[in-house]
């Protein structure tokens, strides 16, 4: 919402706002970002629905009941979600790129959004995290980019299945598991979304998102992958690193190989890499500029961070938090040595139930045998939501493996028990996600250990 907030400022609209995190008083800096860029905000109590004329966006996650959506009714004023606009604004670049799949989305926008800019394409860019790269003292959260070039680039999001709105130039789909909805229901989702576009960007190592572009004439596809090395862009030769990754690359039609070296670390953002990189050479940039952009790439907020060390010990703030990403944060990180102390918070009530057998799976396979996995009672902030399934049932399965998975009542125990655990070599690992707090809960914890340390 912050993102789409700034662009549609930026294109000289009127913007005002509410959000429940502001009256709950989490993350008042953002608040105060936004404030700064002269965006007026009001309590979520319908005190800033006044007018038909009033176009009220709301996301996906402000349920009817809420006070300004009884107050959009009253007055008349039009609805629309964020999806339903951003794609409405999507839709009518010259030149766009849709990022799309269950994993990897936000780095692969934010690659592919460095590659355009490095180009002098001039992108705008619509993200769902912030992209370090854009960062300045005076836009400390920029996850969206105005730009004054032709190209588009989103990220798009299945869970709520607005992907569809979408018809882009080109769409990219970096995988395709279970997550938010079912697998038939995903299937369906992203088989619509790459039926949309004219080119289709597919990861040659998902055995699902190949099925997907089955349809497609091959004229239309552009596959990546590090298994498949028949691929049209394929990495060789990946050498892991302390604080990011290195590989060659080859171009399908070519015997060149190309030198790409990540400072973000995982085969998985090789992965990213490679799709961000077949985006760039469909929108006019060479294979050799677009890896040279990706040398200065910085990240992701919240995407295998690293908060700091103190005391011999690591703490890494992780946006992990679906099995596959958790699976892939804790296969990157065991390319290292080091115990991992995991603090896993899960995002909701509702993803806790629906994926409660490959949490408890992806952890008992994933976590070495002297790492500690805690975890706190999933995100809450209100609504309705059916709570059958708690944080201590993911964990007894997981200990029940033989692995050390603890459950506590609060993410503030957790915290304590990480601290009173920690000793030189470890990394502490903070995972989760629709929490923005979680990187000050690891920013304390690194102050915490300097203090002691």
């Amino acid at each position: 919402m912050l993102s789409l907030a700034i662009l549609l400022q930026d294109a000289s609209n009127e913007v005002k706002g509410s959000d429940r995190a502001r009256d709950q008083g989490r993350s008042p800096e953002k608040f105060s970002y936004l404030e700064r860029r002269g965006i007026e905000l009001f309590p979520q109590d319908g005190s800033g629905i006044t007018s038909a004329d009033q176009v009220v966006v709301a996301s996906a996650a402000v349920e009817d009941t809420v006070p300004d959506m009884q107050k959009t009714i009253e007055v008349g004023a039009l609805r629309v979600t964020r999806a339903e606009l951003l794609a409405e604004i999507f839709n009518a670049a010259p030149q766009s790129i849709a990022i799309g799949g269950t994993s990897g989305k936000s780095t692969t926008t934010g690659m592919a959004a460095w590659i355009a800019h490095k180009a002098g394409l001039n992108p705008t860019v619509m993200n769902g995290a912030v992209m370090k790269n854009f960062v300045t003292d005076d836009a400390p959260f920029v996850s969206a980019v105005s730009g004054r070039g032709g190209v588009f680039i989103s990220e798009v999001d299945e869970s709520d299945g607005s992907i569809v709105d979408f018809h882009p130039a080109i769409a990219v789909l970096n995988n395709v598991s279970f997550d938010h909805k079912s697998m038939d229901e995903l299937r369906e989702l992203f088989r619509t979304f790459l039926s949309q576009a004219n080119t289709a960007v597919l990861n040659a190592d998902d055995a699902e998102a190949m099925k997907l572009g089955g349809g497609m004439s091959a004229s239309d596809i552009a596959t990546f992958g590090i298994a498949n090395q028949d691929a049209d862009f394929c990495a060789l030769a990946i050498e892991p690193q302390p604080n990011g990754i290195r590989f060659q690359l080859r171009v399908a039609g070519s015997q060149d190989h190309i030198p790409v070296e990540l400072k973000v670390p995982g085969r998985y953002n090789v992965s990213n890499a490679l799709a961000a990189i077949a985006c760039g050479t469909k929108i006019g940039v060479t294979p050799v500029d677009a890896a040279k952009a990706l040398s200065s790439f910085e990240g992701i907020k919240r995407r295998m961070e690293i908060t700091g060390s103190a005391g011999g010990v690591t703490v890494i703030d992780d946006f992990a938090h679906n099995p596959d990403k958790i699976c892939a944060s804790l296969s990157a990180l065991h390319e290292f040595e080091g115990r991992l102390l995991v603090m896993f918070q899960p995002h909701g009530f509702g993803p806790l139930k629906l994926m409660k057998d490959e949490f408890t799976a992806c952890f008992a396979e994933q976590l070495a045998d002297q790492d500690v996995l805690l975890m706190p009672e999933p995100v809450y902030y209100g609504g309705t939501t059916e709570k059958s399934v708690s944080s201590d049932a993911i964990a007894q399965g997981i200990a029940g493996a033989g692995k050390n998975a603890t459950a506590l009542a609060t993410r503030e125990e957790c915290g304590m028990h990480l601290l009173e655990l920690a000793r030189p070599g470890d990394r502490i690992v903070i995972m989760g996600a629709r929490d923005d707090t979680l990187s000050e809960f690891a920013a304390h914890l690194l102050q915490q250990l300097s203090a002691t340390g």
